[in-house]
C-alpha cells in the first residue's frame, strides 16, 4: 500500500492527495468528492506515509498497519469508525496485538479504520509487493529508449 502522497489536513474532513507543490503551498484533491483544494505552508499536514503508531518495542509505520488490516479483512473494508470503543479496541488489538494501550486513545482508532475505510473504498488498498514493482517498471522504460537512442547516435 503506497501512501506517500496521501495527505491528512488538520481541520478539513477526510484525506487528501498531493497533487502539484506551489510557491506558497500545495494543491491538493479530496479523497471523498475530488475537489481540489490550495493549501498554505501554515496549514497543520501530515503524510500518512510518515505516521506511526506506538507499540510497546517502539513505533509502527501505519501502512504497516493498514496492510494488517487489509490481510485480516481480504481487501474488503474493516469495522465501522463509528463502532463503541470496546469494539474498536478489541479490533485493533487482534490487528496489532502489542499497540501501547496508554499512548494510542480510542480516537486514534477510530482515524486509523476512517482512513483505511476510505482509502479502501477508493481502491487504494493494495498489496505492497506490485506498488513497489510498477513504481520499477516506469524507470526500466524510461533508461531503454535512452539507451537506444544513444546506440543509433553513435
Amino acid at each position: 500500500m503506497n501512501l506517500e502522497k496521501i495527505l491528512a489536513i488538520s481541520g478539513k474532513p477526510g484525506l487528501y492527495v498531493l497533487k502539484v507543490q506551489t510557491r506558497t503551498g500545495f494543491v491538493a484533491e479530496s479523497l471523498a468528492d475530488g475537489k481540489k483544494i490550495t493549501v498554505n505552508l501554515k496549514s497543520n499536514v501530515s503524510l500518512l506515509s510518515e505516521i506511526s503508531i506506538y507499540t510497546y518495542e517502539g513505533e509502527k509505520p501505519l501502512a504497516e498497519i493498514m496492510q494488517k488490516i487489509a490481510d485480516k479483512e481480504s481487501k474488503g473494508p474493516a469495522l465501522s469508525h463509528k463502532e463503541d470503543n470496546a469494539k474498536l479496541t478489541a479490533y485493533f488489538k487482534e490487528i496489532l496485538p502489542d499497540y501501547d494501550e496508554e499512548r494510542v486513545y480510542p480516537s486514534d482508532i477510530k482515524k486509523v479504520l476512517n482512513w483505511y475505510n476510505m482509502l479502501q473504498a477508493k481502491g487504494l488498498v493494495t498489496d505492497e509487493v506490485p506498488a513497489a514493482v510498477a513504481e520499477e517498471t516506469p524507470e526500466a522504460e524510461v533508461k531503454a529508449p535512452a539507451k537506444k537512442a544513444k546506440a543509433k547516435k553513435e
